[in-house]
């Protein structure tokens, strides 16, 4: 009778130890699993899309009255009673040309640091790549944004202005409002998973950050030389850039620009590793 092999010939799978640690260190982005996972974002930007205004009476022209309730309050209190300047355009069309860009970067970093936190239940049940819930949050900021623009061409076209001819600049500064709030959330969104105090601190902060930002006033009441350590609040320029290129108002881009741009990508890049080292942790904080 023939006999099989022993058992200290056998391997033995159960001896081999077998250690699952976290990464250290720089770990790469894996971009490609977020496009293999296009479709869910896809889901959940349209997820988003049918939430924001569901039940609510005025759907969708809350991207609209947000906007103009901003310019009004604007036009009276600086643009009428305190009499701040504005390059020589309309001051109602000179504040929402910024507002629009300014509400897009608020709606967009609030939605993304928000969405982690708010997509608990999806994070803990199922893997897939996280950041395809901040990249989902983007839709809905820039569906609103389109929404408040035709009211920009409405006040341009009553005010009997016309468009320059660098309007094929405003999608780069478009990007450039996006890559912030999208750095910057990034960044809020992984911290609040531990750190809730971040949802109570944005709101405030964002707040201080639009004073801060040439909104309500032109970018030639700021002293010459301060001007390039200005650029380090990219939404200065992204302001600055869309005025200038709707409008001709202020002055071109030049290097306070790209210090934005130079500052945004840092952020940007910065968050993007910072998310994809913690989110390892998400399902066991959240």
């Amino acid at each position: 009778m023939k006999t099989g092999a022993s058992a200290s010939e056998a391997p033995d799978s159960a001896a081999i130890p077998i250690h699952i640690t976290s990464g250290a260190g720089w770990v790469p982005l894996n971009l490609e699993e977020v496009w293999e996972a296009r479709e869910l974002l896809v889901f959940l930007a349209w997820r988003d899309l049918r939430v924001r205004y569901k039940q609510t009476i005025l759907g969708v022209s809350w991207a609209v009255i947000k906007p103009v309730c901003l310019m009004l309050v604007f036009s009276i209190f600086l643009g009428w009673l305190a009499r701040i300047p504005s390059d020589g355009v309309p001051y109602p069309v000179f504040t929402y040309c910024a507002l629009l860009p300014w509400m897009l970067f608020a709606q967009t970093l609030a939605s993304v640091s928000y969405s982690v936190v708010g997509n608990q239940n999806l994070i803990t049940k199922v893997y897939f790549p996280r950041l395809v819930i901040p990249l989902s949050s983007l839709a809905v900021g820039l569906v609103d944004f389109v929404i408040a623009a035709i009211v920009l061409f409405a006040m341009i076209m009553y005010y009997n202005m016309t468009l320059t001819g660098l309007v094929w600049a405003l999608p780069l500064f478009l990007l450039l409002a996006l890559a912030t709030a999208l750095g910057i959330g990034l960044w809020c969104s992984a911290l609040e998973v531990r750190y809730r105090d971040v949802g109570h601190a944005l709101p405030f902060l964002t707040q201080l950050w639009l004073f801060a930002t040439p909104v309500a006033y032109p970018l030639s009441l700021i002293p010459e030389s301060w001007r390039i350590w200005y650029g380090l609040n990219p939404m200065a320029s992204v302001v600055e850039g869309f005025r200038w290129s709707l409008l001709g108002a202020g002055s071109r881009p030049g290097a306070m620009c790209l210090v934005s741009v130079l500052t945004s990508l840092i952020v940007l890049v910065s968050g993007l590793y910072y998310f994809r080292r913690t989110e390892e942790t998400f399902a066991d904080l959240v």
